[in-house]
């Protein structure tokens, strides 16, 4: 499934400059928005997509929602590294 999240498709490298920074600390759509310098409405399409596939969970309702990973995002990390180098995504902090 992390394959096809972040390697497989166009949005990939914005999935997991999401994914790694609710790693550092959960935020709102709009806070992510902010800190990885993109469009809302980009950002609101990958946590849905993310969420969908049980990489994300959330916590509240509406514009206050706020996202984490999942327990088994969490347990599988290593797991997100090794397809983020296997994409060619290299360091998303650059």
């Amino acid at each position: 499934m992390l394959w096809w999240l972040l390697g497989g498709s166009r949005g990939g490298r914005n999935r997991l400059r999401i994914i790694r920074e609710l790693d550092r600390e959960p935020m709102n759509a709009n806070q992510l928005a902010e800190a990885l310098d993109l469009d809302y409405k980009t950002v609101r399409h990958h946590l849905e997509l993310l969420c969908e596939h049980d990489v994300l969970t959330t916590m509240g309702d509406g514009y206050g929602t706020m996202y984490f990973l999942s327990d088994r995002m969490e347990q599988h990390l290593d797991v997100l590294d090794e397809v983020a180098d296997a994409a060619g995504l290299g360091d998303v902090d650059e």
